[in-house]
């Protein structure tokens, strides 16, 4: 499905009953939404059940988004604010100690190089997960989300520069855990 419309306009069409215009925004969210949540959690089965609830939370808010508001940085919120609860209600330690098996959104026909890739991306879930949960989350909400620094500033109640000191750690980290070979986003 290939909707034409902005992010914004297809949650209000939404908003009035229009289906079709969930399912634009669904089809484009749905794998960035989910790759965040993974990525955050490193669990499959915990970021299924906050995947099925932030949707549902989308769809019970539907009334109150307002133009402006910017569909992606709303869905985002609502993702984000949901991860706080989930971390929130666990034990220090507690569910994040298992690295699970993303699906394979692009199957690669050489098996050499199906395999160096599903190294490489294992890797980065590890190292991901060994960053501090703040630098984490500043890091995957510019990576996966594409928010900007302000945005993520907002986002986390703190200032602009605390954002990017947490991304240049969280970039310095990621590059000595993975060495020099592997190319790591900018912030």
């Amino acid at each position: 499905m290939n909707d034409s419309r902005s992010d914004d306009d297809l949650m209000l069409a939404y908003a009035q009953g229009d289906t079709e215009a969930f399912d634009a925004l669904y089809t484009r969210y749905r794998q960035p939404l989910y790759r965040y949540l993974v990525h955050a959690t490193a669990q499959t089965a915990i970021a299924d059940d906050l995947y099925q609830d932030v949707w549902s939370r989308i769809i019970g808010a539907r009334k109150s988004f307002k133009r402006g508001a910017g569909f992606k940085r709303w869905a985002f919120r609502i993702a984000h604010n949901r991860l706080i609860d989930h971390w929130r209600s666990q034990k220090p330690g507690e569910g994040e100690a298992t690295l699970s098996h993303l699906p394979d959104e692009h199957p690669s026909r050489q098996p050499e190089a199906e395999l160096a890739r599903r190294e490489l991306a294992f890797e980065l879930r590890q190292a991901l997960m060994a960053l501090p949960r703040d630098q984490r989350e500043a890091f995957l909400l510019q990576q996966e989300a594409g928010l900007s620094l302000a945005e993520i500033a907002k986002e986390e109640g703190v200032g602009r520069e605390t954002i990017k000191s947490r991304l240049r750690y969280a970039v310095n980290k990621l590059k000595d855990r993975l060495g020099p070979t592997t190319e790591t986003p900018r912030p």
